[in-house]
């Protein structure tokens, strides 16, 4: 048996699926679905009547859910320092343990919207550490009943910043 240790696991060993291998600098390990072995941790992680342990629910979020601990943050509604204290520490909250299993069984269960959701995330946190585009502008419309909201594909002209024809709302 293999002992897998990475994410910093250390109670997860694996009877067959990999390969271990001579090299130059020593033995190597090779693991032959390491995406399906992902899900099937992640899976576990999320059926066990126990709370996480701080490692596994860093595994959750990094490997399972591919969140930042900054988009985590934002999906539970705290910041980034919440979610490292939460994987430094023995103590997370019942409501942090909660909300990451069922976001990962939505997310492994092909939620779109979670999905959608998550990618969106992740973009939003790469443009930030780039330069700051211009802010986007916002079409809203009234359809009857309800209203949809858009992001404006077109550029609009320099200096165009305030609204075409400005109207009070009473």
């Amino acid at each position: 048996m293999y002992k897998y240790t990475d994410g910093g696991l250390r109670n997860v060993w694996l009877a067959n699926g990999y390969s271990v291998h001579e090299t130059p600098y020593g033995e190597a390990v090779s693991i032959d679905d390491l995406d399906g072995l992902t899900e099937a941790l992640c899976s576990a992680f999320v059926r066990k009547d126990k709370p996480l342990s701080r490692t596994e629910f860093r595994y959750l979020r990094s490997s399972g859910l591919k969140l930042s601990q900054a988009a985590l943050g934002a999906t539970l509604g705290v910041d980034a320092q919440t979610v490292a204290r939460w994987e430094k520490n023995k103590h997370i909250p019942k409501m942090a343990d909660k909300l990451i299993r069922l976001l990962y069984l939505a997310h492994a269960n092909g939620n779109v919207r979670l999905r959608s959701a998550f990618e969106t995330l992740r973009v939003v946190e790469r443009a930030k550490k780039g330069p700051q585009p211009k802010p986007a502008r916002v079409i809203a419309e009234s359809q009857g009943e309800s209203w949809k909201a858009r992001l404006d594909d077109d550029d609009a002209p320099e200096g165009d910043e305030q609204e075409p024809n400005p109207v009070q709302v009473c």
